[in-house]
């Protein structure tokens, strides 16, 4: 969810930096492209810093759990390999 505070800002500097001319639009245009502004990031799929922050650490994790099972495996394929060639006939 994207913080209207941070669109409100975002609107009010910009129509900061607005001709002289276009002053009287000011309160119109701020009301309508913050709220289009806030429509068309809706749309979008975007995640908070914080999600992902903790999506980053669960990834993290998971590779760790991923690599330690690898290393398991690849132990478990040799030590099978190893019984394999030892009872095998001559």
């Amino acid at each position: 969810m994207i913080d209207p505070k941070l669109l409100d800002d975002f609107t009010r500097r910009f129509v900061g930096t607005l001709p002289a001319g276009l002053k009287a639009w000011q309160d119109d245009l701020q009301r309508n492209l913050s709220a289009r502004l806030e429509a068309a990031l809706s749309g979008l799929d975007l995640v908070t810093r914080e999600e992902f922050e903790v999506q980053s650490a669960v990834l993290a994790r998971t590779r760790e759990k991923l690599e330690a099972l690898a290393l398991q495996v690849a132990e478990l394929e040799q030590a099978v390999a190893e019984k394999d060639t030892q009872t095998a006939p001559h």
